[in-house]
């Protein structure tokens, strides 16, 4: 179990989303006066552990402490109450009901579609939640299925809106700025994607893309990318499905109109979708289906929606990844300037003449070449008549000192922007840049390799004939004369022979207690070794094997041998002489 903050531990994960990680918690003391609902230990609690890059954005970190007041007042029958609100180091989250029931998208996932009187009724307190959040000045932005949870109650299912402020904290100026609007592609309104300003209408167009999904299964627009699918949102009209009643259509419609002024209100939807879920029932009144065919009349534009701070202000670059790049960078310059947060940029001029006829006077050109600043006192803006030192750009920049001893730059006309000679220290640092080029490697002709050729004596010199003058020597004696530069002559060395990998190092044997060593002492080991074990291979093999019996066979036939040799001696020595 994790800890959050000092009254909540951290138990197991109910679900990940884009923003963070929803987890079952509970909680361990009472909190204090900070939060909205005090709870007591043991009690169960759901807590949204935002993201690390969120929590570490010290923008969304200030959107947090900001709006803690404006999240935990907001209490309704259809939202999911934010009990506390924790910033510990780099961690943010959420403390909210425990709402045991799946969301929207599981159910529609496991159950298919509802019915067209489900799907109103259920959109209908969907609109009430909205339309108190919207009177607090708080708009969701991010309403889709996943965020809609189904509670189990007296009354059967409830649905309640959850993640209320998570797209306003998400939107982040370090973290939008690769999306350019915050929410989900298949459920982002037009002016969201365009980058326009947004208003509580946003919501409403969330609203009609639910209640026809809940009505068919999918929503309006799909595609293979996210790109495709936010140009079906900019250019394309839903498609009515066959199945859907003629008022719950009218419904849809309306919600998903592309400009944000002509979609009613959260409080009119809710009315409207009322009054269609009882005229297109089957126990419907007369008079309530004749209410239902006239739910237009109840659809009135809001007169006064909520808008969404710091938004538009993205210069439509979303527009652009859209296909639009033109289209969506004049509308976000345009809306830009309407919220009044940002002006578009304005391009200055690039001549004098085009400045002096001022706003209107001349035309700019924007395929024409970059132009600089003079340096000259004349052209700078401010400046008097060609005086030096008038003007943020009278002097021009020194990018080096003066050479000591060199003679003065020449004068630079006013109209001039380079000077008339060159630098006295282009020279010097011509030099430098040869000396310190890279040495070029190319082949080398056998007969100026002077390992090869034979030295050649010079030939002496020749005298002249007497009758000629010797010509005069040379003025300076002590100098000789320079050779041209020939190259330096070049080796070919061999390529080295492949490195050989170094034997791996041996480990020192571990010595006894006795340090000294005695030179010769495993020679001697040696041979002792060898020595006793022939003694005891002499020993298995006499008692072993019938060497002995052989031993004495062989020793008798010496001594019979001997004894013959000794009888025929004595024979000899007996013989008469």
């Amino acid at each position: 179990m994790r800890p959050v903050g000092s009254k909540y531990l951290l138990e197991e994960p109910l679900g990940r989303g884009a923003t963070g990680t929803v987890w079952r918690a509970r909680q361990n003391q009472t909190a204090g006066a900070e939060a909205a609902v005090p709870g007591q230990p043991g009690e169960t609690v759901a807590i949204k552990v935002l993201k690390e890059e969120l929590a570490n954005d010290p923008d969304v970190v200030m959107r947090f402490l900001r709006e803690r007041s404006v999240l935990l007042r907001l209490q309704h029958h259809n939202i999911v109450r934010t009990r506390d609100l924790v910033v510990e180091g780099d961690l943010l989250a959420l403390v909210m009901d425990l709402v045991e029931g799946p969301d929207l998208h599981r159910y529609l996932r496991e159950n298919g579609p509802f019915s067209p009187v489900a799907a109103a009724l259920v959109t209908a307190q969907v609109a009430d939640a909205l339309a108190a959040s919207h009177a607090d000045g708080i708009v969701h932005r991010d309403l889709k299925p996943a965020n809609v949870l189904l509670a189990d109650g007296p009354e059967g299912m409830r649905p309640m809106l959850t993640d209320f402020g998570i797209a306003r904290l998400a939107d982040s100026p370090g973290l939008t700025r690769t999306q350019e609007f915050v929410g989900t592609p298949a459920y982002v309104a037009p002016e969201s994607a365009e980058g326009r300003p947004q208003t509580s209408a946003v919501d409403i167009y969330g609203a009609g893309i639910l209640l026809y999904e809940l009505a068919t299964g999918q929503p309006p627009f799909a595609g293979s990318t996210a790109l495709e699918v936010l140009q079906r949102h900019l250019r394309e009209d839903p498609v009515r499905p066959p199945s859907m009643p003629d008022p719950l259509w009218t419904v849809v419609e309306r919600c998903l109109r592309k400009q944000p002024e002509e979609r009613p209100s959260a409080v009119n939807l809710a009315i409207a979708l009322r009054t269609v879920a009882g005229g297109i029932s089957a126990q419907a009144t007369p008079d309530q289906a004749a209410a239902a065919m006239g739910v237009a009349g109840l659809l009135a534009p809001d007169p006064a929606p909520a808008p969404v701070p710091e938004t538009g202000t993205g210069g439509g670059a979303a527009a652009a990844a859209a296909g639009g790049a033109v289209a969506g960078a004049a509308a976000g310059a345009a809306a830009g300037a309407a919220a009044g947060h940002a002006d578009p940029t304005q391009v200055l001029p690039h001549s004098a003449s085009a400045q002096a006829q001022g706003p209107g006077g001349g035309q700019y050109d924007p395929n024409a070449a970059t132009s600089y600043l003079p340096h000259s006192g004349a052209q700078a803006p401010g400046g008097q008549g060609g005086q030096p030192g008038q003007g943020p750009n009278a002097d021009p920049t020194q990018v080096m000192p003066p050479v000591p001893g060199a003679p003065p730059p020449p004068a630079q006309s006013p109209d001039a922007g380079q000077p008339d000679g060159p630098h006295p220290w282009e020279g010097q640092m011509r030099a430098a840049r040869d000396r310190n080029e890279q040495t070029q490697v190319q082949p080398l002709d056998p007969g100026m390799d002077p390992l090869r050729r034979r030295p050649h004596r010079q030939p002496p010199p020749q005298q002249p004939p007497p009758g000629r003058r010797q010509p005069p020597p040379p003025e300076h004696y002590g100098r000789q004369q320079r050779r041209p530069a020939q190259p330096p002559p070049q080796r070919y060395e061999p390529e080295p022979p492949p490195r050989r990998e170094p034997r791996p190092r041996r480990e020192p044997r571990q010595r006894g207690a006795n340090p000294m060593r005695i030179p010769g002492l495993g020679c001697l080991k040696g041979c002792l070794f060898m020595i006793l074990l022939l003694v005891v291979a002499a020993v298995l093999v006499w008692n072993l094997t019938p060497l002995p019996e052989w031993w004495e066979q062989g020793k008798s036939f010496w001594e019979s041998v001997q004894n013959l040799f000794d009888e025929i001696g004595n024979l000899i020595d007996s013989a008469p002489k």
